[in-house]
């Protein structure tokens, strides 16, 4: 499988992490979207929507969008699971996950922070100050969201689940802008736990090998 992607995208680092929890060994192909690699003609050929991730199979079929790719791999693909078994359970941790990939992140992703900026003229201290806000705003719903379900090491239950593939990309986006975490116990309980593990680490933007940082 092929993997194209960006080392500071959340939603490639979700699908990072779903492939290692998974054991997946994968092609890295780098997609460098600060430099607008995305919307050059090589790239559009092979993407319809020109955005990443997205996961060539070993067949030649494309996939995009990272929450559809993570589900995929979890149908598919032999592993710990990604989602629990049972439906109410699908849906807790569907929820949790959606709450950062629909509510959080699409304030926040790099085509809305550029368009802020370059479009609508906005400072560069104005900027930071709305996607701080946000991330704020949706982690406190989603801190509210796990004090409502049983304790868990992770975001729901003692294994990491699709949410938690969520969470990890927008605490290390969030922590980019120095948002504030404080009072998140439960959320910053879950990334400590998801952090200890390896499939974790190795996904993370430091260890990409179009990492700049």
């Amino acid at each position: 499988m092929k993997l194209y992607n960006y080392f500071r995208s959340s939603a490639s680092f979700r699908v990072r992490i779903a492939l290692n929890l998974k054991g997946l060994p994968y092609e890295y192909v780098p997609v460098h979207l600060a430099k607008g690699d995305h919307k050059k003609e090589a790239y559009a050929a092979v993407s319809a929507d020109q955005l990443v991730p997205m996961l060539e199979l070993d067949d030649g079929t494309r996939l995009s969008q990272s929450m559809a790719i993570i589900e995929y791999l979890d149908d598919t693909q032999a592993g710990p699971a990604l989602l629990p078994k049972d439906a109410l359970g699908r849906a807790r941790v569907r929820a949790l996950a959606q709450s950062i990939a629909c509510e959080i992140h699409p304030l926040n992703n790099l085509r809305v922070l550029k368009y802020l900026s370059k479009d609508l003229g906005v400072s560069e201290d104005a900027k930071n100050t709305w996607y701080r806000h946000w991330v704020r705003a949706g982690l406190e719903a989603f801190e509210r969201q796990l004090a409502q379900q049983a304790a868990s090491t992770f975001c729901y239950g003692d294994t990491p689940t699709m949410a938690d593939c969520c969470l990890v990309p927008q605490i290390f986006n969030g922590m980019r802008f120095n948002c504030d975490f404080d009072g998140l116990t439960r959320t910053m309980a879950a990334f400590d736990a998801c952090m200890k593990l390896e499939a974790f680490q190795k996904a993370q933007p430091s260890a990409c090998p179009d990492n700049e940082a």
